[in-house]
């Protein structure tokens, strides 16, 4: 059933919205302040943002991206930030209309979002998104005939397993650490909202897309293989794209090896 046009208006703003309250996550939880309380403030010289510059998107650009007070710059991650989520948002809702998996994906995409841009900053990723997001994630799946409770439960053992395996053995061969325990918890999150069958796709894709990024960024920056890149980024976009192209990409690539082989 199609909605009408407005509704799509609505998930945007939804999205956005949502997305105004994830930049106070980003910038708070990685230094452990509280996200309810102060309200939001300019980082430079600590003014009060009034609720009219709040608004998402469209407050950062009629400021100009400077405080009202002190005239310091605000981050375009703030406007970035609403604007994904809005998009996000808007085309979950294309996809899934008004239905329990919008919301649950809603929420879990919303995650994911600010565990990107936490990652990118600080490379870590927070267990207060982490470790509630399996719980969240394995309790709906009893009231999402698609996931299922045994699904997501194996989805969790999966997503944690697999990576946790990858860092032992990468740790065996190089006494190095390789893996964040973020990034375990993270796909063990991925694999309560998605299920198992998500997991080996979200691993092959954010490798592919890890690596490639990873080598124009050293190649770019004249760095050798000790260049930090976080993989949290590259999970969470392997996850979104398994929720939007999943099924058709495996699909196409089954097709490619059947022809190949015949």
């Amino acid at each position: 059933m199609t909605c009408p046009a407005i509704y799509y208006v609505f998930a945007f703003l939804l999205g956005a919205a949502v997305g105004s309250f994830l930049n106070v996550c980003i910038y708070r939880l990685p230094r452990g302040t509280s996200i309810v309380f102060p309200p939001s403030a300019c980082p430079a010289c600590g003014s009060r943002i009034a609720p009219c510059d709040n608004i998402p998107i469209l407050g950062w650009l009629l400021l100009g991206g400077r405080c009202r007070s002190c005239k310091g710059r605000i981050s375009w991650q703030y406007p970035a930030v609403e604007l994904l989520n809005g998009l996000l948002t808007l085309f979950l809702f294309i996809k899934f209309q008004l239905s329990p998996t919008f919301f649950v994906l809603f929420l879990f995409c919303s995650a994911l979002v600010a565990v990107t841009f936490i990652d990118i900053e600080h490379q870590i990723i927070p267990d207060s998104i982490s470790l509630p997001g399996i719980v969240v994630g394995f309790a709906v799946s009893f009231f999402l005939p698609w996931l299922g409770w045994k699904n997501s439960l194996i989805g969790i053992v999966a997503g944690g397993g697999s990576l946790l395996l990858v860092a032992y053995g990468y740790h065996l061969l190089t006494r190095k650490e390789g893996m964040g325990g973020g990034d375990i918890k993270l796909l063990a999150m991925m694999g309560a909202f998605l299920g198992w069958k998500a997991v080996p796709f979200i691993i092959f894709s954010s490798s592919v897309v890890g690596s490639v990024v990873g080598v124009a960024l050293m190649a770019a920056r004249k760095k050798g293989s000790q260049l930090p890149i976080p993989f949290g980024p590259f999970l969470a976009f392997g996850a979104v794209l398994y929720i939007f192209f999943g099924r058709e990409l495996i699909g196409w690539y089954l097709g490619l090896g059947g022809a190949l082989r015949g």
